[in-house]
């Protein structure tokens, strides 16, 4: 019996206590901001805190400090990090609690689906001195206008990055050998398969979030982050075009037909791409590794392979259209660093814009508030320990 079997005869590999993974729940695209937050976390969960307020309020730095000091007692975050703001988290999660808090404001608006049951509103704006922003309210609209033109034009230049590199794929399309590409995928399924345990006796659950942002400090990914309790990590390679999202997401729903949870994580320039799965409970993993999101794992302790999908490419259409390829490569890297250049331009005015609140805020009342929300969370936990009888058996 090998190693992964071993290991999921025990419950599975599971990630460390007290760890966090970062993701991205929603992301700068070429269709504008694109949310994912419906997969934050499961609707019927324990409690999901929905935070309220505007730009500067001590949303993130809220989260952020419940976050420390539920970790510092061994257990499992996830960080939703800010597409716009890579240093701000829109959401903190705590998976063994089954316990959110996610930043409901625009643009990624969310609302109670089962208020009082589940979800409720923290709204921190309760906490402001409105006289006082009044007297901004003008300089507000100003800036706030700013932003979403600027933000317009990010996703304009992200439109058009998309176009050019729908053009880059099609050259490398017409010269991949497909034939070989699916006998690759037959192979490697086949090879997985001795390694996946089904579960036909259930349903399987999909998840669906970003791996990588568009963000003002430019292509961003937090995906070493991801890769705990990853045993077998397959780097996918190959030239845009080649493949790689269709292999990628054709692993995850075979997958799902064997009853195994899949974590989709979509492409940041186009959502409908795949830039990776996780199958967790197995303790496998495929991401792409060329450009131009191109991730390379740092420190990765576990198995590795390589597929490489650009090996089998007809070099006579490769050579007839380089051209064509250098040029569209070089507008897409154009388009994407004026995105880039927009959507820090909305950052630094957002930044100005949050000066006039933060004088406004009664910060002391609202760590009053966090004190008491970190309280509530612990209790969950409490109950949650007592109903498995003991907190191991739990965490």
């Amino acid at each position: 019996m090998d190693h992964l079997a071993k290991k999921r005869l025990k419950g599975g590999k599971d990630v460390s206590k007290g760890m966090v993974m970062k993701v991205f729940p929603g992301a700068n695209t070429s269709r504008g901001f694109y949310s994912l937050y419906n997969y934050i976390i499961p609707q019927d969960s324990t409690r999901i805190f929905v935070i309220k307020g505007g730009p500067g309020v001590g949303k993130s730095t809220f989260m952020k400090k419940i976050c420390a000091n539920i970790i510092s007692r061994g257990f499992r975050a996830e960080w939703h990090c800010c597409s716009s703001d890579n240093g701000s988290v829109d959401g903190v999660v705590f998976p063994q609690l089954g316990i959110a808090m996610i930043d409901g404001t625009a643009p990624h608006i969310v609302d109670p689906k089962n208020p009082g049951a589940v979800d409720e509103i923290i709204h921190l704006g309760d906490y402001w001195n409105e006289p006082l922003l009044r007297q901004s309210k003008q300089d507000i609209l100003v800036i706030n206008r700013r932003v979403g033109r600027l933000f317009g034009i990010a996703y304009f230049a992200l439109q058009e990055a998309m176009a050019a590199m729908n053009e880059w794929k099609s050259y490398i399309s017409e010269a991949q050998n497909w034939p070989i590409v699916n006998s690759m995928f037959a192979d490697t399924w086949a090879e997985l398969m001795g390694q996946i345990e089904p579960r036909y006796d259930r349903s399987p659950v999909d998840r669906h979030l970003f791996a990588w942002a568009i963000s003002p400090q430019g292509k961003v990914n937090f995906i070493d982050s991801l890769m705990q309790g990853v045993e077998v990590l397959y780097l996918v390679e190959g030239k845009p075009g080649s493949g790689k999202s269709s292999f990628i997401g054709n692993f995850g729903g075979r997958a799902m037909e064997q009853g195994v949870d899949v974590e989709f994580y979509h492409n940041t320039l186009n959502p409908d791409d795949i830039d990776g799965i996780i199958l967790r409970s197995q303790g496998i993993a495929l991401f792409t590794a060329e450009g131009p999101f191109a991730w390379m794992p740092d420190d990765y302790q576990g198995l590795l392979k390589r597929i490489d999908l650009s090996v089998e490419l007809n070099p006579d259409v490769i050579n007839l259209y380089a051209q064509e390829i250098k040029d569209a490569e070089a507008r897409f890297n154009q388009h994407m660093a004026r995105a880039i250049s927009h959507i820090a331009q909305a950052k630094e005015a957002h930044d100005r814009m949050e000066t006039y609140y933060v004088p406004a805020m009664d910060f002391a009342a609202i760590e009053q508030k966090r004190l008491e929300i970190e309280q509530r969370i612990l209790g969950y936990a409490d109950e949650l320990a007592k109903a498995a009888s003991t907190w191991g058996s739990k965490i």
